[in-house]
């Protein structure tokens, strides 16, 4: 048999969580971790950035038909 308390907590619009992270103090830290977190947030960020760049040039090509090639194939300079 299902709860009825289950379904009181689903909503129909989802709101933005706000999650806390509490760090634990280690003597020595752990190096690894902290390296995978820096390398996993270097990368996210280079993705923001790429993503971004792309948008960016999707744009401005759609607006400026003068960046599209020539009939030769070469780029208008």
């Amino acid at each position: 048999m299902t709860s009825k308390r289950s379904k009181k907590y689903r909503r129909a619009g989802r709101e933005e969580r706000r999650i806390t992270v509490r760090g634990v103090r280690r003597d020595p830290p752990d190096i690894r971790k902290l390296s995978k977190a820096l390398i996993a947030l270097a990368q996210a960020e280079a993705e923001r950035e790429a993503q971004a760049d792309q948008e960016s040039r999707e744009a401005g090509s759609a607006n400026n038909p003068s960046n599209k090639p020539a009939k030769g194939g070469a780029p208008n300079a």
